[in-house]
Parts: structure tokens; C-alpha cells; sequence
């Protein structure tokens, strides 16, 4: 999961460049899903790829109006598989 917080807190900027540019993710980096708050000055967005270069690229893409976590997350059904032997 990636958080992005607009810098200044514009969304502008953010969506002007996606409006003529598109998402600028490398191949094997898939966009699944995302939401901003009301206030558009955040965005969770779910990425999937099979290693952190591929995000680290698209990221280098937007740094200058998005500052960046990474969050790595797993489904819960393999969360639930892990813990499962445990319980």
C-alpha cells in the first residue's frame, strides 16, 4: 500500500500530470485501487509488484509533487494461513 501525501497539500498538480501523462508505471507494476480523502490531500493507493524497484521507478516519477510510505501488505487470507498454526 502507498501512501501519498500532495506536497503544499495541492492535488492540482498531481492530477494535471496524470490527466496528460497517465500513471507513468514501468511494466509489472499494476495499479488496483485507490482512494483519497475528501480534503485531496492524501491518497491510498494498492500497488502490485514483484519486487520495490519497480515502485521505486514510478515513484522517481512523481517525487517532486508527492511524498511517498510504502507499506507492504500481504492478503488476509495469507495472513490468516500464517497465523492459523499458531492459533
Amino acid at each position: 500500500m502507498i501512501i501519498e501525501r500532495f506536497r503544499n497539500g495541492d492535488a492540482l498538480p498531481v492530477y494535471r500530470r496524470f490527466r496528460e501523462r497517465g500513471r507513468m508505471a514501468p511494466d509489472g507494476l499494476n495499479y488496483i485501487a485507490s482512494w483519497v480523502t475528501p480534503d485531496l490531500t492524501i491518497c491510498y493507493q494498492i500497488m502490485e509488484a514483484p519486487d520495490r524497484t519497480l515502485l521505486e521507478q514510478w515513484m522517481a516519477n512523481w517525487v517532486d509533487l508527492v511524498e511517498f510510505e510504502v507499506c507492504p501488505v500481504i492478503a488476509s487470507q495469507e495472513a490468516a494461513e500464517r497465523i492459523g498454526p499458531k492459533l
